[in-house]
């Protein structure tokens, strides 16, 4: 048993990220500027976007994509049940109304059949019109896009890709990210630099999305404001500005920024040693009846951001809570991801939701846990994840 406590998912920061941070404070400029602008440069870049927009956080970039789509009260928003609350918090901070869909057995993402039916049952309905699409990118793994841009493009919906676990993830040819998009469609996708992302700003997040469509979020990114801080108080810039929308504040600063620009730099080593988890993951797990490990479907490239393993109950003794604890008690940090939306009692109650309406999300929850999965894991601390695991399965089955 280990000595130590592993945590699940600390932050990977370096001496040029410090160094980079130290240089802002002692620059003029600490908000909203240069690096901010450079950050959003070479992130476009990286997800061949023709544009991006930082912001404070994923949850702000969600919010103001649907801002500048104009969806606001009386408009249905589709998302998954199986996320964290921000998915559809932004659609109530909005006035709109989410609608919650149920997810696929093998990914755990949104479900294309299931999302048809919901999108017919509000036209049907008559009293809410269907206005966008939240895919939800579960544990990095892209989402059927094929399918999903199919229904965007058949029932005129736009669609914002949560993409908050999914940086760098690609669909066959698309990396999450890119705008691209049937004909008609409008794509924009949000990411996030949360604490314990692939990369991280410590908050933060990022918007791309076409060109005018970007023009437009920026508005509402800064207060409505025609101009911001970097072109107002910058060398050449002018004091003149206007208010042309109702909009937010949710810029991201150059402090984030500077953290940023080399966590970027270093995503590909990054996601290089999460590979290297999984495969020893999975060689050291699964031949375990008790275990179902996630996959990775053909033509898909994951961002791994998570390592959500399923319990087969039926095999074992005990439940996922128990399994929790043991882990716990081994010095294993872990987590579950996600409690679907429709069990939360403001979703639940307001909307009247059941498990019975989702049954795939509410059967799949109760197995889930997610291992430990980030780039400062050592060999020996994997070994350490798997013989816990392998010590609690075989002492718990039936």
């Amino acid at each position: 048993m280990r000595d130590t406590f592993l945590p699940f998912s600390p932050p990977s920061i370096g001496e040029e990220e410090i160094e980079e941070v130290i240089d802002t404070l002692r620059s003029d400029w600490i908000t909203t500027g240069p690096k901010t602008k450079r950050f959003e440069g070479e992130f476009a870049e990286m997800v061949h976007a023709p544009d991006a927009l930082a912001v404070f956080s994923c949850t702000d970039a969600l919010q103001v994509a649907l801002a500048a789509l104009g969806v606001g009260p009386g408009d249905a928003v589709f998302t998954t049940t199986m996320t964290f609350a921000a998915s559809a918090h932004v659609v109530e901070h909005l006035g709109a109304t989410p609608v919650l869909v149920d997810i696929e057995r093998d990914t755990l993402n949104l479900d294309p059949d299931a999302l048809r039916v919901a999108v017919k049952q509000v036209l049907g309905d008559g009293t809410l019109t269907p206005k966008a699409i939240i895919p939800v990118h579960y544990s990095g793994h892209p989402c059927d896009m094929a399918a999903i841009d199919a229904i965007a493009a058949e029932f005129g919906l736009a669609v914002v890709e949560d993409a908050a676990h999914s940086l760098p993830a690609t669909v066959g040819d698309r990396t999450i990210g890119d705008p691209a998009a049937p004909d008609g469609v409008v794509r924009a996708t949000a990411f996030s630099f949360y604490a314990t992302k692939n990369i991280t700003t410590g908050e933060g997040g990022m918007l791309t999305g076409p060109p005018e469509f970007l023009d437009e979020a920026r508005l509402w990114a800064l207060h409505g404001m025609s101009r911001d801080a970097w072109k107002r108080y910058g060398q050449g810039g002018s004091w003149f500005y206007e208010v042309i929308r109702p909009g937010f504040k949710c810029n991201m600063t150059d402090i984030q920024a500077s953290l940023g620009l080399h966590q970027l730099r270093r995503l590909e080593g990054f996601q290089a040693r999460r590979r290297q988890v999984i495969d020893q993951y999975r060689a050291g797990l699964g031949d375990l009846q008790a275990i179902q490990l996630p996959i990775e479907r053909p033509g898909v490239s994951s961002a791994w951001h998570l390592f959500p393993i399923r319990l087969r109950l039926d095999h074992l003794t005990i439940d996922r809570s128990a399994f929790i604890d043991a882990l716990g008690a081994r010095n294993i940090g872990s987590s579950v991801h996600f409690i679907p939306l429709h069990v939360h009692p403001f979703y639940r109650d307001k909307y009247s939701l059941t498990n019975e309406q989702f049954p795939v999300a509410w059967s799949e929850y109760q197995r889930l846990v997610s291992l430990p999965l980030h780039p400062r894991l050592t060999d020996s601390d994997v070994r350490d994840v798997v013989e816990a695991v392998r010590e609690i399965v075989e002492q718990n089955s039936k």
